[in-house]
């Protein structure tokens, strides 16, 4: 089974997302957008794993989840990986610094490696993915929209837990479905 961590959004940030992707799509196959049920913030993808690990893994989340208080994500800017706009491959919604975010993620790097899961070698970036460039023809006016976005606000919600998600990978995109949720202190 393929899993990760993630923040889930309220549904008036999914919204919102939601209204952005619609306007950034201009009809080309050229982007694979994120579906509106999909949206979620990544903390560690796990990859596959045996139904065995789930026990340790949800182990580890309910402890780490006891350590943090809920906390405020706030979305804003937009962008893309890599940085600046000649070969971009993701298209992203940037999320303020936010200390207690990066601890947390910083938290569960060290614990799941405890369990086999390497660390990430980039430096976290908090960001929500909106869409993945499969080709680069005919994206500069997608490109200019999302500079346009580049220092908009785009809300704010309060993280109160973190989900355990199982991916499932379907000719129609990744269908998600929550393994377990820990509720933060």
């Amino acid at each position: 089974m393929r899993t990760f961590i993630a923040i889930d959004l309220d549904p008036d940030i999914k919204k919102t997302l939601s209204l952005l992707i619609d306007e950034l799509d201009k009809g080309h196959r050229n982007i694979r957008w994120v579906k509106h049920q999909g949206m979620h913030l990544t903390l560690k993808f796990l990859g596959e794993i045996g139904r065995e690990q789930v026990p340790e893994i949800e182990n580890a989340l309910r402890a780490i989840s006891k350590e943090y208080d809920s906390f405020s994500l706030k979305f804003k800017g937009t962008g893309s990986f890599p940085p600046g706009m000649k070969n971009p491959r993701v298209l992203w919604v940037g999320i303020e610094e936010q200390e207690t975010l990066e601890a947390l993620q910083t938290r569960l790097e060290g614990e799941l490696e405890k369990l086999g899961f390497p660390r990430e070698r980039r430096k976290f970036h908090a960001h929500l993915t909106l869409g993945r460039v499969k080709t680069l023809v005919n994206l500069k006016e997608t490109l200019s929209l999302l500079e346009k976005y580049k220092d908009r606000n785009f809300g704010e919600m309060k993280a109160d837990k973190i989900s355990f998600i199982q991916s499932t990978l379907k000719p129609t995109g990744a269908e998600y479905s929550i393994l377990s949720e820990f509720e933060l202190k």
